[in-house]
């Protein structure tokens, strides 16, 4: 019993470490692809862009050419660590010897890499913006217009998270059920729901796209992100008419219950 509770204890450590971890990259990540690139249009000025630089100059620059090259590789690092993990042998085979701990390790992986590509990403300020508001009052209103709708995005990001079994996709429920001996949570799942996860483990591609794209000004760096991330967001679901069902079933089901009166659920859970 003893050898069982220390057990339990050290994995409940690692998982919660871990989801500290993940929190912090979370908030580092929102800085990152919105508010701290942002921040540099509120004056209207951003020093993103060099727009008297012609692109036949910029693309022929050597240091443009080698902060592209360093950003392609951080994104291919981050794309190859986050598909080769999920790639069902090699899933199998984690799962086998970490058991529980799977998927926070899945998840402290993509964190670590993503800690390494914000760290290590070289902004191209030696070109010209493919966009950039400038000129007065938009150079000020649209900024903040953006501000506005990005932190919506987040939000609403933060909220399906939250709907779509948060602490399933960061790894605490299985330990939660590990030490509770009630199995694979995920196993517990109808079989629609199994398979609705199988094809959507990422359902905020709209408002990502949202974030990525709505900016004041557009660098090449940002454009190569945006494009890359975006990408592939789109190939990596595999929706079909079936998910969508099981997602209009759930819809009008949830719909259905917050309509009904209060005394009406409560007869119809009596019944």
């Amino acid at each position: 019993m003893a050898s069982v509770t220390v057990r339990g204890c050290a994995l409940c450590t690692a998982t919660l470490l871990n989801f500290a971890f993940v929190f912090v990259t979370s908030a580092d990540f929102i800085s990152f692809l919105s508010f701290r690139t942002i921040y540099h249009n509120l004056t209207g000025e951003t020093k993103l862009c060099q727009d008297s630089i012609p692109w036949s100059v910029a693309l022929r620059d050597s240091s443009v050419l080698w902060s592209l090259m360093v950003d392609l590789g951080l994104l291919v690092l981050f794309i190859v660590q986050h598909s080769l993990l999920a790639w069902p042998p090699l899933k199998q085979a984690c799962q086998s010897v970490l058991g529980t701990l799977n998927r926070t390790m899945y998840c402290f992986t993509t964190a670590l890499t993503l800690q390494i590509l914000m760290r290590y990403w070289q902004p191209v300020i030696g070109a010209p913006c493919l966009w950039a508001v400038r000129h007065a009052p938009w150079s000020v209103w649209f900024p903040l217009l953006c501000f506005t709708l990005h932190f919506v995005c987040w939000a609403i990001i933060c909220s399906i998270l939250l709907i779509f079994d948060y602490p399933e996709l960061m790894g605490i429920k299985q330990v939660y059920y590990a030490c509770l001996g009630l199995g694979d949570p995920v196993s517990s799942k109808p079989p629609c729901a199994q398979r609705l996860l199988l094809h959507l483990r990422h359902p905020v591609c709209l408002e990502f796209a949202v974030v990525m794209w709505l900016l004041p000004a557009l660098s090449l760096d940002r454009l190569l992100l945006a494009g890359t991330l975006s990408a592939y967001l789109a190939l990596g679901h595999s929706l079909d008419k079936e998910d969508l069902a099981y997602l209009c079933v759930q819809v009008r089901s949830k719909t259905w219950l917050l309509a009904e009166p209060p005394q009406d659920k409560s007869n119809h859970k009596q019944k």
